[in-house]
């Protein structure tokens, strides 16, 4: 089974409830790993309107699933989607 990832870009409005998010959002990380958190990313194609982009790993697509629809993790989504523009996708690994 692959891996799944989730890839959140963020324009951040309010520092401060994004640090309050911080803090909600590391207690409902469950399994996922972080594999990147970078807020000056390198762009090399097109534009990336982005102030943070963060890529996160989990044991599948469907964990990812899980884990973003999680009533502990929706708290969460909810303070960061308040205080940044913000776009998300799940994607498959290989």
């Amino acid at each position: 089974m692959p891996k799944g990832y989730v890839i959140i870009t963020e324009v951040v409005n309010d520092p401060a409830a994004m640090a309050e998010y911080g803090k909600l959002a590391a207690r409902a990380m469950g399994d996922a790993t972080i594999l990147a958190f970078d807020m000056a990313p390198t762009v090399i194609e097109g534009e990336w309107p982005a102030t943070q982009t963060v890529v996160m790993e989990f044991e599948s697509v469907q964990a990812a699933s899980e884990w973003y629809y999680s009533d502990a993790y929706q708290q969460a989504a909810k303070i960061r989607q308040g205080a940044a523009d913000c776009n998300g996708v799940i994607v498959s690994g290989f």
